[in-house]
């Protein structure tokens, strides 16, 4: 198949239809409230490793990287034995989104090269942009070609500084935010610049966006839920533009998942305010340890271990421990054992995390 002769941006023709701008004003509507809620939740961690590490779950999904929820919280241990290739790959996926968000937050700029970095980390090489052509996308049922990407490195890279331009330089097109993320969504995945990871790098830089245009203060909007429930949809309309210029149908599918997923996330933010300030009640009435620190700790990490907090709240060993099987008898955690090791779930936060 002859490769698409993809345009660089902006776009030439209209693409804000009156059925995308009545789409856009609830989109923006649940994504402010999104954001307002989430300062709610007092630690910014606790956000981003319980929603974080359900995205890099779901996105990983996507690409057909399947695992448990509780091989990815063992994972999240780092106990001997215990992390599948499947689990380690997702936990590359939450270690390049919070180095891209942390990167965006300082800088508040998405270039080429944090975009390479984030891909970097999630398939753990430097390959960089692809320089060698063969690659080709294809149907996974039929093995049908369905979508050419351009092949020469020297037109990949021609592709992605225009879009770095298009990314950071509002002047270049007044779309609204949301309309222009989905358009950077397209343009990436057509330009399709790595062997590998392009699914899950573009569904990083979507997030990544909407913290850099101030939609979001963190990278809590995660659409790939949405996809794995739509799929079919997801690439039917990727491919629309391509074959037809059909704009419309994409956008519109954009902002519905930014819709969608947004009072999705509103309602799990919500219960866990709901449970972190009744742990909070329950601690600091019946214990003499309680600490802001511990408290996050427990909703930080939703199966933690001694060594968490030792170096959350600088104590020893064996108070940790005393810690951590006190609340565990009274039924606030649930201790777990795994050869020599001992673990503790706040299994009503795992249920939350987990409810679909």
């Amino acid at each position: 198949m002859k490769p698409f002769e993809l345009k660089k941006l902006p776009l030439e023709k209209e693409i804000e239809t009156k059925r995308v701008l009545k789409k856009l004003s609830s989109a923006h509507r649940a994504l402010a409230e999104l954001k307002g809620i989430a300062t709610s939740i007092p630690n910014e961690n606790i956000l981003l490793n319980t929603l974080g590490l359900q995205e890099a779950k779901d996105s990983s999904a996507v690409e057909n990287i399947i695992t448990t929820h509780d091989d990815l919280y063992k994972a999240e241990l780092n106990l001997e034995g215990l992390k599948s290739l499947e689990a380690k790959e997702v936990q590359d996926y939450i270690e390049s989104l919070k180095k891209g968000f942390y990167s965006i937050s300082r800088h508040k700029i998405l270039t080429n090269n944090n975009i390479i970095d984030i891909q970097s980390v999630l398939e753990k090489n430097n390959a960089g942009f692809r320089k060698v052509p063969g690659t080709a996308l294809k149907n996974a049922a039929t093995g049908e070609t369905v979508y050419t990407p351009p092949q020469d490195l020297k037109t990949i890279q021609d592709l992605m500084t225009n879009l770095e331009k298009f990314i950071n330089d509002d002047t270049l097109s007044d779309f609204d935010p949301l309309t222009k993320m989905a358009v950077i969504h397209y343009q990436f995945e057509s330009i399709h610049p790595f062997y590998d990871g392009n699914g899950r790098t573009g569904r990083i830089i979507n997030v990544l966006y909407l913290v850099m245009k101030d939609l979001l203060n963190l990278p809590i909007l995660y659409l790939s839920h949405y996809i794995i429930n739509h799929k079919e949809e997801y690439y039917r309309f990727l491919q629309e533009v391509r074959d037809t210029d059909n704009w419309e149908e994409w956008i519109i599918y954009i902002l519905n998942a930014v819709e969608q997923t947004s009072k999705e996330t509103i309602i799990i933010i919500k219960k866990i305010q709901e449970l972190f300030l009744e742990y909070k009640h329950l601690i600091r009435k019946n214990y003499k340890f309680y600490s802001q620190d511990l408290l996050n700790n427990l909703f930080k990490h939703p199966y933690t271990k001694i060594e968490f907090i030792e170096n959350d709240l600088g104590v020893s060993r064996i108070t940790a421990a005393n810690y951590l099987n006190k609340l565990a008898e009274d039924g606030l955690l649930e201790k777990e054992k795994l050869g020599t090791a001992n673990y503790y779930i706040n299994t009503r936060l795992i249920q939350i995390l987990t409810e679909k």
